[in-house]
């Protein structure tokens, strides 16, 4: 058998499996920004924990 055709089948999988942990990796990082940004974000129309409600509204300061 040529040797260039077995090192060329070799390397093509070797590349196959580098593709396929990188891509992995990538999604997991994905996930973990995503739900990193699920927790950052501020809950809509609802109050702070343990606030009563109205707490953290607006202030008027005019005076």
């Amino acid at each position: 058998m040529d040797m260039g055709l077995i090192t060329a089948a070799v390397g093509m999988m070797a590349s196959n499996t580098q593709s396929q942990i990188a891509t992995r990796a990538l999604k997991m990082n994905l996930d973990a920004q995503a739900q990193v940004l699920q927790l950052l974000a501020p809950a809509q129309n609802s109050p702070a924990a343990n606030n009563a409600p109205g707490v953290g509204g607006n202030l008027d300061i005019s005076v």
